[in-house]
This record gives C-alpha cells, sequence and structure tokens, in this order.
C-alpha cells in the first residue's frame, strides 16, 4: 500500500509537463561519503513561484549551486530552457539570476557602480545599461541610495541590491537562496512584496526556513528531507493530499447521550468521541468524517433539531508547519552529518562570493577594468 508521500510524489509526476522551463532529473551530488543530494527530480513551470523547504543540511543550498553552475554533479542532469547546465554552461548560466544567501557585493562601490559593473559583465547592451539600472534602482526603492558605498547600506538594503544584480541582465529564472534571513519583520514584508512582483515576469525558485513567508509568496512548494523530494505542490494541494480524513471540533450544551444519537445517524461520519467542555454542561466532540465531506450544515440542523445548541464548530486543517514536520522528522540527518553538510555548502557560498575574486563572482571580467571603483560618495553622474 502507498504511503501519503509516494502519492503526492505519484500524483506531481502526472502533472509534470514536457515544456518545463526547468528540468531537474536524477540529480546526484556526494561530499566524501555524505550524499547531500540523493537522486532528485522535479521540474519547474514558466512564470511561478517555488519554493524549497527542508530542514538544515536537506541540500536546499546544494541543489540551488548545481542549478546555478557553481558546483559539479556526480550524476543527472540539470536542463534550463533548453540546455544543458553541464553540456551548454554559458547558455544555460544566461538565464539565471542568482542571489545567494550572502550577497556578493564590492563594498567600496557605490549602488549605481556596481549595477551598471554588474551590467556590463552580464553583456547588457551599453546603451541600455543607465536605463536598466535606474529602472531597477526605481522598483527596488534604492534611487536615493544609488550614490551611497554599498559598505554604509543596512542589510535590507544590501539585500535589495543583490537583487537588483540578480535581475539586471533581464533572467528568465530568478533563484534566491534565503533572501529574508536577517532582515526585520518591515523588511521581510518589503521582500515578499518585491518577489511577488517579479512572478509572471520571471521564474522564481526561493529557499528559506520561514514557512510562513514561503506559504504567502509561492505558488509551489517542494519539501526537501536527506536530499531526497519528500512532498511537491501548492500550499492547498500538500494540505489536501497530507489532511487524510477531515476533523471536526464542536462544542455543544446537552447530554453525551443524546449527542451520541444524532452523530450514530450521520453517514459521513467515520468516528467521533466526546471530552469535557469549557464551559459548564458543555461538552467538546472531536469527529472524523471520510475525505472531503464537509457535514457542517447537516450536522447543525440535526442537533438543533434536537435540541442541541451549539456553542461552537471549527474545522480542524493541518498547516504547512504540521506537513512539514511530518514529512521531514522521521528522515532528518543526525547532527554531524547536517553540520558536515552545512560547513561544505558555506564554503561553497564563500568561495562563489569572494570580493577579491571577481571572475567566481560574475564571470570573467576584471574589476579593474571598469570605470567607477571609489572610496566615497559620487556627486556627478559623469563619473559613474
Amino acid at each position: 500500500m502507498e504511503n501519503r508521500t509516494e502519492i503526492i510524489l505519484r500524483s506531481y509526476a502526472i502533472k509534470r509537463e514536457d515544456c518545463a522551463l526547468i528540468q531537474v532529473e536524477n540529480l546526484v551530488k556526494r561530499y566524501g561519503g555524505h550524499v547531500a543530494v540523493d537522486d532528485l527530480t522535479f521540474t519547474v513551470e514558466q512564470g511561478k513561484i517555488y519554493g524549497f523547504l527542508g530542514p538544515n543540511g536537506a541540500g536546499k543550498t546544494t541543489t540551488m549551486n548545481v542549478m546555478t553552475g557553481y558546483i559539479a554533479v556526480d550524476g543527472g542532469t540539470v536542463v534550463i530552457d533548453g540546455h544543458d547546465i553541464l553540456k551548454e554552461p554559458l547558455a544555460a548560466k544566461a538565464c539565471i539570476g542568482y542571489l545567494p544567501e550572502i550577497p556578493p557585493l564590492y563594498q567600496d562601490m557605490t549602488v549605481r557602480e556596481f549595477l551598471l559593473f554588474a551590467a556590463e559583465l552580464k553583456k547588457v547592451p551599453k546603451a541600455e545599461r543607465k536605463e536598466r539600472v535606474a529602472g531597477l534602482e526605481e522598483r527596488l526603492s534604492l534611487s536615493e541610495m544609488s550614490r551611497r558605498l554599498i559598505k554604509n547600506l543596512s542589510k535590507g538594503y544590501r539585500q535589495r541590491v543583490g537583487l537588483a544584480q540578480a535581475l539586471v541582465g533581464d533572467p528568465k529564472v530568478l533563484i534566491l537562496d534565503e533572501p529574508m534571513v536577517g532582515l526585520d519583520p518591515k523588511q521581510i514584508i518589503e521582500m515578499r512584496d518585491l518577489i511577488k512582483g517579479l512572478a509572471g515576469e520571471h521564474t522564481v525558485i526561493l529557499s528559506s526556513h520561514i514557512l510562513s513567508e514561503i506559504s504567502a509568496v509561492c505558488d509551489h512548494i517542494l519539501i526537501i528531507s536527506s536530499g531526497k523530494l519528500a512532498a511537491s505542490g501548492s500550499p492547498e494541494e500538500l494540505q489536501k493530499m497530507m489532511q487524510g480524513t477531515a476533523e471536526l471540533v464542536v462544542t455543544v450544551i446537552g447530554e453525551q447521550e443524546q449527542a451520541q444519537a444524532v452523530l450514530e445517524q450521520i453517514g459521513d461520519i467515520e468516528q467521533f468521541n466526546f471530552e469535557e467542555g469549557g464551559e459548564e454542561g458543555s461538552i467538546l466532540i472531536r469527529i472524523s468524517t471520510k475525505s472531503d465531506a464537509d457535514i457542517r450544515k447537516s450536522l447543525s440542523v440535526a442537533l438543533a433539531g434536537a435540541g442541541i445548541p451549539i456553542l461552537s464548530m471549527n474545522r480542524s486543517e493541518k498547516s504547512l508547519e504540521d506537513i512539514f514536520l511530518e514529512l521531514t522528522e522521521a528522515e532528518e540527518e543526525p547532527e554531524m552529518t547536517e553540520a558536515a553538510e552545512e560547513g561544505t555548502e558555506t564554503e561553497t557560498a564563500e568561495a562563489a562570493t569572494e570580493p577579491d575574486d571577481t571572475e567566481k563572482v560574475v564571470g570573467g571580467t576584471n574589476a579593474d577594468e571598469t570605470e567607477g571603483v571609489t572610496g566615497e560618495e559620487k556627486t556627478d553622474e559623469s563619473d559613474i
């Protein structure tokens, strides 16, 4: 008999489309004896926002680093808009804008200088660069910060600058690794609105440990556990698939025997049990119904007909947190294994964002070859 995870994955596989913008097939990545990504397969459709969920060490960052071409794989393929990341790396990377957890920013550049520099490296035509950068600054509320040194910006504004550099090449795919980390509540709301505004124009893939943000922002959620795909679907689909039987919690005033007689007459009820209510003379009833059955109307009519007043009636549903814990708790790796992968992923991210090595950050052009590197604020447009 199939378990719930197998049903979810089988349902997802049936709905996969051959025209998907991104296809990840049988992906495997090992760090020594530790398998960080284990035969991972999924597809990404165009114009949607996808969320990666998983405990620490689950393989989220490793998967993103493989998709962006930062690290090689031990097996499997990643195809982005028809381009294999291993066979056609330049064409595949041209489709991607990437914001690592630690944005790769040059601290002694102004915001405008850095974005113009990124636009040049991403081969934006020279005649379009200033207009493209000015448009992104306005869209991401960076216009007032354009002449400030990046090292003088707050964490929230640095995240915006990092997002702007990921967007400056107008990529089809935007990959964001923990874009909300370190932000205050106001900045989280602003970043969430920015990301939601990108849907349709870009396909967005983001990872986060903030489950409420994933649920609020994403159209589709991929839950990864121990390097494997544990579940895939929209927040509503995952909730429905994992719900099993629905539960109704009803508080009434009356006698248990009288309420039992009413419940036994309703055919969609699978089982029920009684508990003490919070008020004098009340009883709380937990009712499990057949899947998708909504008995609230018929139950209300039946109880009212029997002279049993209803104090409250609530349908109990699993939250995204409940689903996440159910799918990942049993498969969590030991703490030592998680730490090993975390350390390796951190080293990879740091290597990819080392400010002294321009080739690793933006693809092969030396920072000294571009104009505008400065240690002080700019006031003259001609200087940029």
